[in-house]
């Protein structure tokens, strides 16, 4: 996708952004929680009135509806005990509910089909889709490099690790296969419902600890809500992981190198621009990649000369509709970055789907959005003599 965007938007007007703690979604997810607590029998209770509602309490409309939603409840509380995901049941079982309910409105022989299908995507959302790991390959040649030079690197993020479950096992099986050259983590350690649980934080540091790559590893904080600055020294003690702290440090790729910018991220442009022109030579003749947790400061990395920017952080939406896409991002622009490759002037901005889940009340599911991992391939493209000299 190409999009062409001359001017940067101010956002200063602007009180509350994605990924701080209190903006309204994260609000909306706590504020949700409070429906965990209620009682398994009065709960049953609120389903079988919202199983009633639009059947007229027609008895056998009824109870089947009360039966589907039963199904949910049962699916979405074994997940734990299956080691899937470990999120709150009730809070996504009354979502589900309210929206089987608007279909339960149309005539029954749209009705029942429909229902079924709920009923086959709640499972495969729910099991199977968060764990079906999609490795995305992307290629990019640049003149900044000389012709025959290459370099692998795997681009992960929004790792959201609750407790170790298959998805991990098979991103380190994927890392030991891919063998990158270097491994660029985009922010999100831990999920928001276990951004200080010991036996989180225990795991997510044994998962870490695996990644190796022989340029290094590199990773930046993401949401301010999600990796706490008093919990990032704790998590990363020891590990073989570089933390770039707005950073801007030089890897070197055979007898050449490239510029690797590591921006903390606020989510608030208008602060980070600022810090990243700061962090930018001018002109950028290295390649430079830029990482940073968020896709909104791409119009700004691009004015600027950055080449790559990795980040991550919408989730790709986490549930897309087919020819729609996204149904909610995490961005300052909407649709425009929620996922994929992006070509803003002459960058390329990658939004990755994320690895792991949202946290707090929000459904551990994932619908048509697989868990990520971008494998880049970059080749250089001039001849020796073209080489652009580095200023030191």
């Amino acid at each position: 996708t190409e999009i062409k965007m001359p001017t940067v938007p101010d956002f200063s007007h602007l009180s509350r952004f994605p990924g701080e703690t209190d903006n309204t979604f994260d609000v909306i997810l706590h504020k949700f929680e409070i429906v965990e607590k209620i009682p398994a029998i009065p709960f049953a209770g609120i389903l079988f009135i919202l199983a009633a509602l639009p059947t007229g309490l027609n008895w056998p409309l009824t109870l089947g509806l009360w039966g589907f939603f039963v199904l949910d409840w049962l699916s979405i509380g074994l997940l734990p005990r299956f080691q899937r995901s470990f999120g709150p049941v009730h809070p996504p079982v009354l979502m589900l509910a309210v929206l089987r309910a608007l279909f339960a409105l149309l005539p029954i022989q749209a009705s029942i089909p429909l229902q079924v299908i709920g009923t086959v995507l709640v499972v495969y959302s729910f099991w199977i889709e968060p764990h079906w790991l999609a490795i995305t390959h992307q290629s990019l040649q640049t003149p900044k490099l000389s012709a025959g030079v290459k370099l692998r690197i795997l681009h992960l993020g929004d790792l959201h690790l609750e407790r170790i479950t298959q998805r991990e096992i098979a991103i380190q099986a994927e890392i030991d296969r891919l063998q990158p050259d270097l491994i660029l983590f985009s922010g999100d350690i831990l999920n928001l419902s276990y951004r200080s649980d010991p036996t989180a934080i225990a795991q997510v540091r044994q998962v870490m600890s695996q990644w190796h790559a022989p340029l290094g590893v590199y990773l930046v904080s993401g949401s301010p809500a999600v990796d706490l600055a008093k919990n990032m020294p704790r998590i990363l003690d020891r590990l073989p992981t570089c933390w770039l702290q707005s950073d801007r440090i030089s890897i070197p790729v055979g007898s050449e190198s490239i510029d690797l910018v590591g921006l903390t991220c606020t989510h608030r442009p208008q602060i980070d621009g600022p810090i990243l022109q700061k962090l930018i030579p001018e002109p950028p003749v290295p390649f430079t990649i830029l990482l940073y947790h968020s896709p909104d400061l791409a119009p700004i990395a691009a004015q600027l000369g950055v080449d790559l920017q990795l980040s991550g952080h919408t989730h790709g939406g986490q549930v897309r509709i087919p020819g729609f896409g996204a149904l909610v991002t995490g961005s300052l622009y909407g649709k425009q970055f929620e996922g994929g490759r992006i070509q803003l002037r002459n960058m390329i901005l990658y939004v990755s789907h994320g690895l792991g889940l949202e946290g707090a009340a929000a459904p551990r599911l994932r619908l048509f959005c697989r868990p990520e991992m971008i494998f880049w391939e970059i080749s250089g493209s001039a001849s020796r003599n073209q080489q652009p000299k580095r200023n030191l």
